[in-house]
């Protein structure tokens, strides 16, 4: 400021250095005296449509909407072809509450500037946070022991409130001869201080391939560490899962830490105790363990491709029969996510499990989500 006042006093009608005036007030929160300075410069240089954007600009900080979307309509009265006096009156409309108008800004000054990231991510607010996520997806299983498995399911959470959320899953099956469908509905609920809890049931046609009926409770906690430190986070889950078939029931013990790491990379140790009970055959408990990686491989003008991998040893998926049964097994496995814009994205998958007496199971899967 004491420079720009001493150019003043060498040359008092240059507008341009009154105009710098202006912004230092605006940047010190001294708004009312930045307003009263930009009118003074208007009252002489009202040709300029940096000066009625920087009017406009201390309108919207001091709350009056109406009036910086004015001033900013005249500023691109006077240079129409100018992405950031587009992207400034975009947000006094929404400001305003005029978001359909406010989006036709942004729209305008993507046209302009289609580089231009602070534009996206103004456009994506006044879109607001979308509620809704719906995936869906294909999965297939080959097998050297017997017919392949097909698997189609869809996935519809909704987050209602920042605290409570529902998730409704529909899962399709062929499997051989048999076809089998499963229905799957949970809410879960987030508390600030105690973490989340989420509980859930499912019941199906199950053909004699998959439980009849399910229930499961999950227990989820979060803690921050540093935004600096190789640790930045760290996350605790908890859940006991309970499958019913015709003939046998089993009761999942799993409990998984996740860790953040910089740059978005996180690592998960996951163990797992189930216990099968069989007709005849008594109680038995097995473990296993998987541990998976997963890291960002680019990102570029809001598309983002990431990917993992994972390792699993005794792992056994409990929502089908030819899993519950004794062996053992090695799963090897990983996929890629790619985000086509900020609510879209498309996924592929493949794993590879050895079991014990000869017997193996290739895995491929694709899946598409969208928010809402």
């Amino acid at each position: 400021m004491r420079i720009v006042e001493e150019e003043i006093a060498r040359a008092p009608g240059d507008m341009d250095v009154q105009a710098w005036r202006a912004r230092i007030l605006e940047w010190s929160d001294k708004l009312a005296e930045a307003e009263q300075q930009y009118l003074q410069i208007l009252r002489i240089a009202n040709k300029d449509p940096d000066n009625w954007m920087g009017l406009g600009n201390v309108y919207l900080r001091e709350g009056k909407a109406q009036e910086a979307s004015r001033a900013l309509d005249t500023a691109i009265g006077l240079d129409p072809k100018r992405a950031d006096l587009r992207m400034a009156h975009g947000r006094a409309l929404a400001a305003a509450g005029d978001l359909k108008g406010a989006r036709l800004e942004f729209q305008r000054a993507l046209s302009l500037d289609p580089a231009n990231q602070e534009v996206r991510i103004a456009q994506r607010s006044v879109f607001g946070e979308p509620k809704n996520e719906l995936c869906v997806g294909q999965e297939d299983n080959a097998f050297n022991f017997l017919n392949p498995n097909y698997d189609e399911w869809l996935n519809l959470q909704t987050q209602w409130t920042p605290h409570w959320s529902t998730t409704f899953v529909g899962n399709f099956f062929q499997w051989g001869p048999a076809h089998a469908a499963k229905f799957q509905a949970s809410v879960g609920g987030q508390l600030p201080k105690w973490g989340g809890l989420t509980v859930g049931g499912a019941t199906a046609h199950d053909s004699g391939v998959i439980p009849k009926t399910e229930a499961f409770f999950e227990l989820d906690r979060g803690l921050k560490i540093s935004e600096t430190r190789f640790i930045r986070g760290l996350e605790f889950t908890y859940e006991q899962h309970w499958y019913w078939y015709r003939d046998a029931k089993v009761q999942a013990l799993a409990g998984v830490g996740l860790i953040y790491l910089p740059r978005d990379w996180t690592f998960s140790i996951g163990v797992t105790e189930a216990q099968a009970t069989f007709p005849g055959l008594g109680n038995q408990w097995r473990p296993s363990e998987t541990a998976r990686l997963a890291f960002p491989i680019i990102s570029r003008e809001g598309k983002q491709l990431s990917g993992h991998i994972f390792f699993a040893t005794g792992i056994e998926n409990f929502a089908s029969i030819d899993q519950i049964g004794s062996f053992t097994s090695q799963t090897y496995g990983g996929g890629l996510k790619f985000a086509i814009t900020a609510r879209q994205s498309i996924g592929p998958y493949a794993s590879y499990q050895k079991r014990s007496q000869n017997r193996n199971d290739t895995n491929f899967g694709l899946n598409y989500g969208l928010r809402f």
